[in-house]
């Protein structure tokens, strides 16, 4: 961790994203402020970085390519193809890390010329609150040390895996749209406790942190999540009521269809993208 210390992190584009990172970063101790540096067209929100995080900010791409040594993609997918050409011979040797959603590693290492390493990750909206979940799939010329790298950037904004790029549709089904559903079945089960009289905000504070409370407990557990149903399941009682009106109304099947649509979508963006 001392060596992360001695190497320059730079982010082209300063949106959510970006931020959620330099905040992850910073709590971890993986990169003091003075060595992280962020670019952006808008100076408002250049101006608001560096006032919260005491990062180092510019205007210019270029300015902020030339000082990382790890380069993070943070701008939107159509814009990262005009970008990489912009700041392209300033990252030659240079460990890039792409968040750009659908934009393969292919289509970024022939933009870059095969002159630096690349990582795609798919991480999720839960990383503003430093409970992400990310995935970096590396390109063949990624190094150990650069994965390693990679992997500790996107620990400190949660949990992060390895697997191969072929699986990315999957994750982002899963994952990168999963927190939306789970906020679907927040948003219905504190609309569920209300229609059984409970004031609405406190009903959104239950369903909240009982969502929380039992992905935590899966987690440290490490049990199965029937097991863990079961156990809240008491034989003609309340929760298996409950299970068996979710059964009736296809809530597994829904899921697992919602899962399986957003990663068909996905593959479909990706598709255009490689066309475009």
């Amino acid at each position: 961790m001392d060596q992360q210390k001695t190497k320059k992190i730079a982010f082209l584009g300063a949106g959510n994203m970006s931020e959620a990172i330099i905040k992850g970063i910073l709590s971890a101790q993986l990169f003091p402020a003075e060595v992280i540096f962020a670019s952006d067209i808008s100076s408002e929100r250049l101006n608001m970085l560096k006032n919260r995080y005491h990062i180092q900010t510019t205007l210019s791409n270029e300015d902020a390519a030339e000082e990382g040594d790890i380069i993070i993609l943070g701008v939107k997918p159509s814009v990262v193809e005009r970008l990489l050409h912009q700041v392209c011979p300033l990252l030659k040797g240079k460990l890039v890390i792409s968040v750009a959603a659908g934009v393969p590693i292919a289509k970024l290492a022939e933009t870059l010329d095969q002159s630096s390493a690349v990582i795609r990750v798919m991480p999720n909206a839960a990383a503003l609150v430093l409970a992400g979940a990310s995935v970096l799939s590396p390109g063949p010329d990624v190094s150990h040390e650069q994965l390693s790298d990679g992997l500790a950037i996107f620990d400190a904004i949660g949990k992060s895996w390895v697997l191969e790029e072929s699986l990315l549709d999957a994750v982002t089904g899963l994952s990168g749209s999963g927190p939306a559903f789970v906020m679907v079945a927040i948003e219905a089960m504190t609309e569920g406790g209300v229609k059984c009289g409970l004031p609405y905000e406190t009903a959104l504070a239950l369903s909240a942190q009982t969502v929380l409370g039992a992905g935590k407990w899966l987690i440290e557990s490490c049990e199965h999540p029937a097991k863990l149903k079961d156990f809240v399941a008491s034989p003609g009682g309340t929760t298996i009521a409950g299970l068996h009106q979710l059964e009736i109304g296809g809530f597994r099947g829904a899921l697992i269809s919602a899962v399986e649509a957003a990663a068909k979508r996905s593959k479909e963006l990706g598709a255009q993208k490689k066309e475009d």
